[in-house]
């Protein structure tokens, strides 16, 4: 059984008397341990997909699986769960605190899931070293670099060991010296052994994952994988 399985994913938006189809129908099949692009022009449906596969939507018609678990049957409570343990979030505007440090910006989801204080401290310095920001961990956002918040945001992304890392344009709002590092960095990630989906419009970013989804109109345009 795949990680992530979708099928006939519909979302539809009602806008007075119009209707909206954000996703028409979207079957995919994402197997543990990909590195997936999402692709697609600017409303095409990509960011959609993304929030549902993140849990934070549900579909109008059509069933979404994650670790063979549907979550179509799951209560507010397991969505919580899954939303803070098994999927970790990076967006393209960093969402951290901005009077926190960062060991304190990467602890947040660890806080939630009412881990203990000490182990806390020790996942979120680890989770720094693996985005090699342990020496800048009691600094703030306003006292660092677009692409160290960056990672900051990756490091918290990371803290619980999710199933999948979701990036939604993780470097749109990086100069392209460090949109490479940030990207160099996830691929260090999936080597690790990480299931990683980014949503991209840019080809140069898409061209470091293995698989590239293409949705146009809601639907799947076409699906490639990139030869070993």
């Amino acid at each position: 059984m795949a990680l992530i399985e979708t099928d006939n994913l519909w979302k539809t938006y009602v806008m007075g008397a119009e209707e909206i189809h954000a996703l028409r129908g979207v079957t995919v099949s994402i197997e543990r341990g990909e590195y997936v692009a999402i692709m697609g022009p600017s409303g095409s449906g990509k960011s959609t997909l993304m929030n549902l596969i993140g849990c934070l939507d549900t579909p109008s018609k059509g069933t979404y699986s994650l670790n063979s678990k549907q979550v179509g049957e799951m209560d507010d409570d397991e969505l919580a769960r899954i939303r803070n343990e098994e999927i970790g979030f990076v967006f393209q505007t960093f969402n951290l605190l901005p009077r926190a440090t960062a060991l304190h910006n990467v602890e947040l989801p660890l806080i939630y899931a009412g881990v203990p204080a000490k182990t806390r401290v020790e996942r979120a310095n680890q989770a720094l070293e693996m985005v090699e920001l342990a020496d800048r961990k009691s600094h703030r956002p306003n006292e660092m670099s677009g692409g160290q918040r960056q990672r900051v945001a990756l490091a918290r992304a990371l803290v619980n060991n999710p199933s999948i890392l979701l990036a939604d344009e993780p470097t749109g709002n990086l100069d392209s010296k460090t949109g490479v590092e940030i990207m160099n960095l996830f691929g260090r990630l999936h080597e690790a052994g990480n299931t990683i989906l980014i949503v991209t419009h840019e080809p140069e970013v898409a061209a470091h994952a293995h698989r590239a989804i293409h949705i146009r109109d809601g639907q799947v345009e076409k699906d490639v994988r990139r030869a070993a």
